[in-house]
């Protein structure tokens, strides 16, 4: 693939990211053996997070209820009104959990095949330059502690948004796209862990790097969002996901990702 074109300024730099996605469909698209590799953590994981969904929308009427207690002595039609804002509040900050719990649970049941996915990208590209060996248990731990601690603080912000959700107009304009850039922000932390890892660096040194580049990080991550709101879009974009995630990685820690290294068979290594 050919040189990007990144248009300068900050919406230039947030559809750069939209593109990191683009390419990583691409890759994926046009790899049978990573199709295989990303599909069956995805699916296990969605089988399970649509049985949790199904759950909340099965008991959402009495969530309602309980988080409108103020709101028994009213009188039907603003009671009413008020937990039917309170029940779309729930399954919306629900659904922000979820994407951001999927993609933290999936990565953590399939690591060595998202590990291979994120590893055949980086050899696409030239490597990894100066590359620490860390034992996959160690891995998987260090992964699990970050996922947690990233997964307390979506629900943290999650809890006040779900509130702002219940105001008239605002909490259904203002909030989703506020709640779209927050769990895209959340979504690219995710999915640079791995590359990350495989070069020593931490949580705080994603959340450091990504900082310095939040438009491009803030494209990816709300792209991948929207995929995720597709029916099926989780379990089939993961794979993609975790390429265009490698991607995003290189590009902000300052290595090539416009001049695929070729094997000397003549083919990109992604394709052998």
């Amino acid at each position: 693939m050919g040189a990007v074109f990144y248009a300068p300024g900050v919406v230039g730099e947030f559809f750069a990211g939209v593109g990191l996605l683009g390419r990583g469909i691409g890759m994926y698209a046009r790899s049978p053996r990573l199709v295989l590799l990303g599909i069956i953590p995805a699916l296990i994981s969605g089988l399970l997070f649509v049985a949790a969904f199904v759950t909340l929308i099965y008991f959402v009427s009495d969530l309602a209820e309980l988080a409108t207690w103020f709101a028994d002595d009213w009188s039907e039609g603003p009671r009413d009104l008020v937990r039917f804002l309170a029940a779309i509040g729930i399954l919306g900050l629900g659904g922000l959990i979820g994407v951001l719990t999927f993609t933290a649970v999936t990565l953590l049941i399939g690591d060595p095949f998202y590990e291979k996915i994120s590893e055949t990208v980086e050899e696409r590209y030239g490597g990894v330059p100066g590359e620490v060996e860390v034992p996959w248990w160690l891995s998987l731990r260090r992964s699990l502690w970050d996922s947690v601690r990233l997964i307390a603080l979506s629900v943290a912000i999650g809890i006040p948004l779900f509130f702002l959700g219940l105001l008239p107009f605002v909490g259904q304009t203002v909030i989703p796209v506020i709640g779209a850039l927050v769990a895209g922000w959340f979504l690219a932390l995710e999915l640079v862990g791995v590359p990350f890892f495989r070069r020593g660096l931490r949580l705080p040194d994603r959340r450091r790097v990504l900082a310095g580049n939040r438009p491009l990080a803030l494209g990816f991550g709300v792209s991948v969002f929207c995929c995720f709101l597709i029916p099926l879009g989780a379990v089939l974009i993961m794979p993609a996901a975790v390429a265009g995630g490698t991607l995003l990685a290189r590009k902000v820690l300052g290595l090539s990702i416009d001049a695929p290294a070729v094997a000397a068979h003549g083919r990109a290594t992604i394709d052998s």
